[in-house]
């Protein structure tokens, strides 16, 4: 029998296609490596029950010709899936049952998947530890005191669990790359626009975009594939003509420019993330790349202007809500204006209250012109010092994160500490362009240490293919011993 926890989709899907394995063989697999893995606290809602009747349901039909024939998915809890709730890990959605499906997991069943249930994140999405959620911190399984990034910190760890074979997240500012650091996955944040945003829960909307998480490069090419698509109900979904990234994989990168930015070498950076860009460095040299020094001059007020413009979308993006017309209301107040104030003082988490009042406060009259109004500016410059780099660059690599996963609690009183955990990726999120982190060494503890690339707009096929040929020569194994079961 094949061993299932340590093949890739692209393998399952082979298998299905070959009928060497059903959909419910793969699904009662996975069920019982969730049920054996409650430690880990990956999931918000499961619905087993449904992933039975529908994995029966298929390979009745069976009908193969779909990208994920059969293949059983759990997602971020941040998609809303038609009457299965959907929380985005806060308590003022904890009873929220959607009755419409977000175009990203609508993508997903049509090209076969099933799902297996909702994975717990930072809530609405605002975290780097997932240690927000009102659902309690998820686990890494590399270690027991470790966090597993966030915010899609759920997804991250039930990959590397394999308690799916796939899975989807969302990035903000770094809420996939980050967390695929950090567990020893691959995580890819597309273009703005090419994955829609309609039924994600929103949080900042000019930076949120959906991506997939998966255990190898190749896998990553085909989950893009299958969730990307134009939507007419997102306006800023991009309408181009959808591509076939896994089938045109290569590793061939021979003659490319690789930027290395003097930028992302910050202070007090671990040795070990310094060896490890080196080594990466090391690897497309003698691919036949050539090496080029870049500058990206704006990098150092990304930060502070991803914390003025997120934020405020974020306060005007949950104003909705309000305890009137769906999720948690609170019972207290003599009038609607208390009950309003109840709700939400009840209802939000203190991260999520912190970045309301600073959205809040950076739009207020007075202050919108030298907060909001300035961070849009250097916004523009930061996307110019990309496009200036991709005139002479074909892609620019970078570490994932400035350290690797740090225990449960070690950030939580420090706001800005674990603010600074998005260093590198929040870059990428206010230029709206694609990045790939794929894990490519360890620290001295064992830990997983991730490598980012960055590559222009829509050219995210060159940027796997980029990532192919690096992972191909770096050959990471993750050697988990399956401490929860």
């Amino acid at each position: 029998m094949v061993d299932l926890n340590n093949i890739s989709l692209t393998e399952i899907v082979k298998l299905v296609k070959l009928k060497k394995i059903s959909s419910l063989e793969l699904t009662n697999h996975y069920i019982k490596n969730i049920e054996k893995g409650k430690k880990l606290n990956c999931f918000i809602t499961t619905c087993f029950d449904e992933t039975i009747k529908n994995s029966k349901t298929f390979d009745a039909k069976k009908n193969y010709d779909s990208l994920l024939p059969g293949i059983p998915i759990a997602v971020k809890d941040l998609f809303c899936t038609k009457d299965v709730k959907t929380t985005a890990g806060s308590k003022i959605l904890e009873n929220f049952i959607p009755t419409y499906e977000s175009t990203v997991t609508s993508n997903l069943w049509k090209e076969g998947a099933i799902l297996l249930g909702k994975l717990n994140c930072d809530e609405f999405a605002m975290g780097s530890s997932n240690e927000t959620s009102f659902f309690g911190n998820v686990i890494n399984p590399i270690e027991k005191n470790l966090v597993p990034g966030g915010s899609s910190g759920g997804s991250s760890s039930a990959l590397a669990a394999s308690f799916t074979p796939a899975t989807i997240g969302t990035d903000t500012g770094g809420s996939i790359r980050q967390p695929a650091s950090f567990t020893g996955t691959v995580g890819l944040k597309p273009t703005y626009g090419l994955c829609s945003r309609w039924g994600i829960v929103a949080f900042a909307s000019s930076l949120d975009q959906a991506g997939p998480m998966t255990k190898n490069v190749e896998d990553c090419a085909l989950m893009l594939e299958a969730i990307s698509s134009y939507d007419k109900k997102d306006s800023t979904s991009i309408n181009k003509k959808k591509e076939n990234y896994s089938k045109n994989l290569n590793k061939n990168i021979k003659g490319m420019k690789i930027g290395i930015p003097k930028e992302y070498r910050v202070d007090n950076m671990p040795k070990e993330i310094d060896q490890l860009w080196s080594k990466g460095i090391d690897i497309l040299k003698k691919s036949g790349v050539k090496i080029i020094d870049i500058s990206l001059p704006h990098t150092k007020y990304a930060l502070p202007t991803y914390y003025i413009v997120a934020p405020a979308e974020a306060s005007s993006n949950l104003a909705r809500y309000d305890g009137v017309k769906f999720g948690y209301r609170s019972n207290k107040g003599k009038n609607l204006l208390e009950m309003y104030e109840n709700t939400r003082g009840e209802g939000f988490g203190d991260e999520v209250k912190r970045r309301v009042l600073i959205g809040t406060y950076v739009l207020s009259s007075g202050y919108y012109d030298a907060y909001y109004l300035k961070a849009q500016k250097v916004r523009k410059l930061i996307k110019k010092d990309f496009d200036n780099s991709f005139r002479k660059v074909d892609a620019i690599l970078t570490p994932s994160t400035p350290s690797s996963a740090f225990k449960i609690g070690e950030k939580t009183s420090d706001p800005i500490s674990m603010y600074l955990n998005d260093i590198f990726t929040v870059p990428v999120n206010l230029a709206g362009l694609p990045a790939i982190s794929l894990p490519a060494g360890q620290d001295s503890k064992g830990r997983p240490l991730g490598l980012q690339l960055i590559s222009n707009s829509l050219d995210e096929q060159r940027m796997l293919n980029i990532a192919f040929a690096i992972e191909s020569e770096i050959s990471f194994k993750q050697n988990l011993n399956r401490w929860w079961e």
